[in-house]
């Protein structure tokens, strides 16, 4: 089965169904999926949800539902996912999030994330993790750079499951490979 990872403040873990409907409205959030080519409907937000745990189960890692320990709450996901779209670093292995607003700013995406990729670098033995947003998305960009990731400009692509001229359609990469350990 697949690893949870702890934090001071955070559990990542596997999906309940009690996560679906949280999970749903932050889908239709403007503001959250404001960096996306669209909000999701309920059913596109569960069919989400169904292959996400698949690609755990499959894995053994995935992108895993955070939860706020000291709440118990849902908060949204943080994790690992296969970026296989046709581009010059794909496939790779991506670092994702998505959290609802209300936990938004409070560390918790960089918090999570730094333990994820301390998990992809120690106990998968990756080689280089990848995360990459719409260029306009400054928010997430911060965090990459907070958990150490590196830009170069010169890996910046326009995504191609967007249509030319799409105003989200070019996106930065940001890259980290494992650390040197003796």
């Amino acid at each position: 089965m697949t690893t949870e990872i702890r934090t001071s403040r955070v559990l990542l873990r596997l999906w309940r169904d009690t996560d679906r409907e949280p999970f749903a409205v932050l889908n239709a959030d403007p503001e959250v999926m404001e960096h996306f080519p669209n909000v999701l409907s309920r059913a596109d937000s569960d069919a989400l949800v169904d292959r996400i745990v698949a690609g755990i189960y499959q894995r053994g890692w995935g992108l895993w539902a955070l939860e706020v320990t000291a709440t118990a709450s849902f908060a949204g996901f943080v994790g690992l996912n296969m970026a296989t779209f046709d581009a010059p670093f794909t496939p790779a292995v991506e670092i994702g999030w998505r959290l609802s607003r209300p936990y938004w700013s409070r560390g918790l995406a960089t918090e999570a994330a730094r333990s994820v990729l301390d998990h992809a670098f120690r106990s998968l033995d990756l080689e280089e993790v990848v995360s990459f947003t719409a260029a306009s998305n400054v928010r997430s960009q911060r965090v990459m750079q907070k958990i150490g990731m590196r830009h170069d400009p010169a890996d910046d692509f326009d995504h191609p499951q967007l249509p030319e001229g799409h105003p989200l359609r070019r996106h930065v990469l940001y890259r980290m490979s494992r650390p040197f350990t003796t």
